[in-house]
């Protein structure tokens, strides 16, 4: 539908109204969302004692500019900042009164010429009427407006603690004046960092809005792949059909396009080892890509070969990570802990491999020296939402990371409970350095087939991977059914797929060269 009057059709942005969409066709997510967030942090500070004249400050994200020049950082908001509060423009500031729930936000102060060549200025009014806070005023006046807030003897209460995933430090807010205030930087973190772990109703639709739009991003990349294309060919194709049809600006991480021997590569696509290698006929394809919408992002895997058939080999090797995968889905609830889900994943996997003559023995001695890990090295899967791996993992109170190989990958030891949203991401690789470890450590290689690991060097990998909510009796897969996984079902889309033209820049200029 044409919006009447010429009026924009992005609400959020332009005309006030108390919610955010990227148009017609994709999800309008009320705010209300960071109301309700709010509310669950103010209930767990005032658990722990927390009441009149405790505040909480969270800075928001600044903007900045590529090095030394003055092209801009395409700007995305500090998630903590964004679960509470949802401002998504830059040099932000919010509070929260613990007592009452009391939200105040502050906004830069603009100077006129913003208005020449940013846009026109919002008044502190209108941001209050979109986005649903008590008030808002301008940063030049936080100092004023905390110790109205916080009074005498009441506190600011900052985040600061380590992400167990980067190793870097929350942004603390910093104000002109706030060495004149009470600072506790000592509660905060952990406390929201619990908050994240657990996902609302509205939430959980942003994140099944995001990830239903990669699903369908995969699909048309399965569709449209031939031999002969480009690996970041394919990543433009899901990032175009994620942002054209879903509204998703961004990816949550950096699009891995491994083809061949790429797909070994767990972290491919990096700046480094850029999606640039060619696909080739015979390749097992990787493509672990995942579109952002509102800040919460999806993680999905596909494995697929780049022919549309697969070969004895790579259906043996995706035949054994769908095994542990649909393993996983039906033994994961509530109470159930995530280290033995990993522990399955590599039996599921190590029983497939075995039948496949791949390995051979007893797969319970297997179990003991560790074999899984050679062929996963990484761990079962994350917690997902604002950020990929997102927060809470190994919060202080929870189990340590574990110390064995595979093990120690795994970005959260802790048992599932409802409401907590995760990837199931196993995987098998065939990667040279650890299957040399392997083969010169005698304990691991009395299991391994020689002649079978030869054959599988330089094939790369395969991992599957799907975003899942833990239901109170069970799992949910946030992209139901959208996404093809048997190898009947992945061939049978390829095959379609192969009917429609796909115009291919290289290949058509090497037609004109033969004219």
């Amino acid at each position: 539908m044409a919006a009447k009057d010429n009026k924009p059709t992005s609400p959020s942005y332009n005309d006030g109204a108390a919610y955010f969409d990227m148009g017609e066709h994709t999800l309008r997510i009320p705010m209300s969302l960071h109301a309700e967030n709010r509310r669950r942090l103010q209930e767990r500070l005032k658990a722990r004692g927390l009441g009149g004249g405790d505040v909480v400050l969270l800075q928001g994200g600044s903007d900045s500019t590529r090095y030394s020049g003055d092209a801009d950082i395409v700007f995305r908001q500090e998630p903590y900042f964004h679960w509470a509060f949802g401002a998504l423009e830059p040099g932000w500031y919010g509070a929260l009164d613990v007592a009452t729930g009391r939200a105040v936000l502050f906004c830069p102060r603009l100077p006129e010429e913003y208005a020449t060549w940013m846009g026109r200025i919002k008044s502190p009014q209108k941001y209050q009427q979109r986005l649903q806070v008590d008030e808002v005023r301008y940063v030049d006046e936080i100092a004023d407006v905390l110790r109205e807030m916080t009074g005498q003897a009441g506190a600011l209460h900052t985040l600061r603690g380590v992400n167990t995933d980067s190793g870097k430090t929350t942004l603390e807010a910093a104000f002109d004046g706030i060495s004149r205030f009470n600072v506790n930087n000592t509660l905060l973190h952990d406390e929201i960092a619990e908050c994240r772990v657990y996902k609302t109703k509205a939430e959980l639709e942003v994140l099944r809005f995001a990830t239903c739009v990669s699903a369908a991003a995969h699909r048309c990349v399965m569709r449209k792949i031939r031999p002969g294309m480009k690996e970041y060919q394919l990543e433009a194709i899901f990032q175009h059909h994620s942002y054209y049809h879903g509204g998703c600006r961004h990816q949550g991480y950096t699009n891995i396009c491994g083809s061949g021997c790429n797909a070994a590569t767990l972290h491919y696509g990096h700046a480094g080892d850029p999606n640039l290698r060619t696909v080739g006929e015979t390749d097992i394809c990787l493509f672990d890509m995942g579109a952002e919408y509102y800040g919460y992002t999806s993680d999905i895997t596909c494995s697929f070969p780049a022919s549309g058939k697969f070969s004895d080999d790579q259906k043996l090797i995706y035949n054994a990570v769908l095994k542990a995968s649909k393993a996983v889905m039906a033994a994961v609830q509530p109470g159930v802990s995530w280290v033995e889900m990993h522990r399955l994943t590599y039996r599921m996997i190590l029983e497939a491999l075995k039948e496949g003559g791949v390995v051979q023995g007893d797969v319970d001695k297997m179990m003991e020296v560790n074999l899984g890990s050679v062929f996963m090295p990484h761990g079962l899967g994350h917690l997902l939402g604002l950020d990929v791996h997102d927060v809470g993992g190994y919060l202080e109170q929870y189990p340590p990371r574990p110390t064995p190989a595979g093990f120690r990958s795994l970005r959260t030891a802790r048992t599932l409970e409802e409401n907590m949203v995760l990837t199931i991401e196993p995987g098998c690789y065939f990667i040279d350095h650890l299957l040399d470890q392997a083969l010169a450590n005698p304990e691991q290689a009395q299991f391994l087939v020689p002649e079978a690991i030869a054959r599988f060097r330089g094939f790369g990998g395969v991992r599957i991977e799907d975003n899942i909510v833990i239901t109170a009796d069970g799992m949910e897969d946030l992209a139901g059914d959208t996404i093809p996984r048997t190898v009947e079902e992945i061939e049978a889309l390829m095959a379609e797929g192969q009917q429609e033209e796909v115009f291919v820049p290289q290949l058509h200029a090497q037609q004109k060269l033969g004219q």
